[in-house]
């Protein structure tokens, strides 16, 4: 029996080499020893004796055996030699009572390489086996800034912490967001490895029912999106139907996943027609008003955000008064948000914002079951297909006020005051930074952190002879400090320069044009993309206003960009440009970017300062951080 086994390994073998040939591939196993030439090995870990996926033993560790298969791992070598007549007893011998003996391999990157038992990974390959007990050294890469490398880190951890090697990842992060959904940091004990084994076995197979084995993402990719949407707890509950059903209601979230830029920036407003036009045309005067809510995670006198989001609230029901009525909700949480949206889309909100970054995983539950409802949430760098993301470029405005400061400041100091080192905030200190760097080569910009501990600004510009601050860009109605926009400090007075604005009203405004226009609908229509609105100058929503005490020359400097950055002239990202560690990051005559100015996380080299980790900062600023922040990148 074993010999008309090997006759049919024998074709798949020859077959597999054809079409390796035909598409320019080697033809045979991957040799680790040639593959580690390219590396540079840390470290080697024993694992002991592990089951291995088979799916996962893509080679052999030396050139000794490669020749007599095929790449993938079918026998290539005639029939009637002493090979053939062993491989086809370890047939036999699998047939009668299984193959039990272990395998030696080394693992690198979660694939195996076979040192000793080639022929038993052949054979048991044939008879599509799931796995094979193997005595396994892990080689471990030196840490870098490779992203193969990084994720294979994140698997190293996930790996220690469950048990498993039955599973992987294609995103960074995705492997912690999976540990953190089952709710187990430490070392699983069986039951739970049961429980998730289950999950995952009906997870997939409702998954492959759908065609997902047909796109090109893995399966932990795919269930951590799917737990972001229902949670591991309910995935626990539902039954095989359910799940096939839940997947199909959250599909479009899986095809986001098929590109590497899930996002599409959306940086301008598309034209639409006049305002009383547009709405004469889509709503009729006897229309009934329809609802647009407006969700809060504090209240607007105790944050100047909030307070600045709520006029942009009132911008909007005094620009459709007879067309729009809002709803808005203060002290939304992450365990309440659901209740809020269920209530708010009884009360007939069909249009609804969220105005806290914190607020959106929690949301895609309700935005999967209720997709006539539009749900747009204020943050920037999501990928999620039912929610949209949106933000200003602050960085414009950023850029002129850091005109501004190297302009006027005598002894070439200035202060930046941040708050979050979250996504958005590093492109405006780096924007700053290269706006005053315009005007004044020597300007350097002294950067701190008011959520780092031990935060105090008046130490702070006394130890550096500093009188010119870029502080906070708004303030609440019961605030009275000054110390806001850019100013000067000096007899412990703020004298207010620039002042950057966030105009959120606009913003609204021409969300709610494009929504009734069509445009809204038009751009989600690629089916791989999630949509993030990045609007500035150009769009109306980022402005700025210089006071009395600028001097007219500056001001005329500042009149000349803000029109040329509006008409798209001038982009503060545009030619060479160095980071802190002397690191080239923008080309002679290139504009960065848009995705790369988002996710910046390093500083350039006229900043004076760096990018707090997470265990620097106050309790209060943690939550917002783990979920959105940077840490500085560092050159390995």
């Amino acid at each position: 029996m074993g010999d008309s086994e090997y006759q049919e390994a024998l074709k798949l073998g020859k077959k597999e080499q054809r079409i390796c040939l035909a598409q320019g591939r080697s033809p045979y196993l991957p040799v680790l020893d040639e593959i580690l030439t390219h590396q540079d090995i840390q470290t080697e870990q024993p694992l002991g004796l592990v089951n291995i996926p088979l799916e996962n033993v893509v080679g052999t560790s030396t050139r000794g055996r490669t020749y007599a298969f095929a790449a993938n791992f079918m026998p290539i070598l005639d029939a009637g030699t002493e090979f053939s007549l062993k491989w086809s007893n370890l047939a036999d011998a699998q047939v009668a009572e299984g193959i039990r003996d272990p395998i030696i391999a080394y693992e690198f990157m979660n694939r195996y390489y076979v040192v000793e038992g080639n022929k038993r990974v052949s054979v048991l390959k044939y008879f599509k086996a799931v796995s094979i007990p193997a005595v396994v050294t892990r080689k471990i890469p030196k840490l870098s800034e490779d992203e193969d490398i990084k994720l294979y880190y994140e698997y190293m951890k996930f790996n220690e912490v469950t048990g498993l090697n039955t599973i992987e990842f294609g995103r960074l992060g995705n492997a912690e967001q999976m540990l953190e959904h089952v709710g187990m940091d430490k070392a699983w004990d069986e039951p739970t490895k049961e429980e998730f084994n289950r999950v995952m076995f009906c997870f997939s197979k409702a998954f492959e029912a759908r065609g997902g084995n047909k796109l090109p993402i893995t399966i932990g990719d795919a269930m951590v999106t799917f737990m972001n949407v229902y949670g591991y707890e309910n995935m626990c509950r539902m039954s095989r139907q359910e799940m096939e059903a839940n997947i199909s209601k959250c599909w479009s979230e899986f095809v986001v996943l098929t590109e590497k830029e899930s996002v599409d920036l959306v940086m301008d407003p598309k034209k639409v027609a006049e305002k009383k036009n547009l709405l004469s045309y889509f709503i009729p005067t006897s229309a009934k008003k329809f609802t647009v809510a407006f969700l809060y995670p504090k209240t607007t006198e105790s944050s100047a955000w909030i307070y600045a989001h709520d006029l942009g609230r009132s911008y909007l029901e005094d620009s459709f008064p007879d067309q729009i009525s809002t709803i808005c909700v203060e002290n939304v949480t992450e365990e309440n948000i659901e209740e809020v949206l269920n209530e708010v889309i009884a009360k007939g909100a069909s249009i609804i914002f969220e105005i806290a970054p914190q607020l959106m995983k929690p949301s895609l539950k309700i935005a999967v079951e209720h997709q006539e409802v539009k749900i747009l949430n204020c943050s920037l760098n999501e990928s999620t297909k039912h929610i949209r993301t949106y933000y200003a470029r602050m960085y414009e405005a950023k850029f002129v006020s850091g005109m501004v400061a190297g302009a006027m400041a005598e002894n070439d100091k200035i202060a930046y005051v941040a708050d979050y080192p979250i996504y958005g905030m590093i492109a405006n200190i780096n924007a700053f930074a290269l706006g005053a760097n315009c005007v004044n080569p020597r300007a350097r910009i002294h950067l701190v952190w008011s959520t780092k501990k031990g935060y105090n600004l008046d130490e702070f510009l006394k130890e550096n002879d500093i009188h010119y601050v870029s502080n906070q860009d708004m303030i609440t109605p019961s605030s009275a400090s000054r110390e806001f926009g850019l100013y000067k400090y000096e007899n412990e007075e703020a004298l207010n320069l620039v002042m950057p604005i966030w105009n959120w009203g606009i913003f609204y405004e021409k969300m709610i044009q494009s929504i009734l226009a069509g445009a809204y609908q038009s751009e989600g229509e690629a089916e791989t993309k999630a949509i993030n609105y990045w609007w500035g100058m150009s769009a109306g929503v980022i402005d700025l206003i210089c006071s009395k005490h600028v001097p007219d020359g500056v001001q005329r400097l500042v009149d000349h960009m803000r029109y040329d950055i509006s008409g798209g002239h001038i982009n503060p990202f545009f030619g060479k440009i160095h980071s802190q560690d002397g690191t080239l990051r923008n080309k002679e005559e290139e504009v960065m970017r848009p995705e790369d100015v988002m996710k910046m996380d390093w500083l350039v080299e006229n900043v004076v300062g760096d990018i707090p980790s997470i265990d620097e900062l106050i309790e209060g600023a943690k939550p917002i951080v783990e979920l959105k922040g940077v840490e500085e990148s560092k050159e390995e």
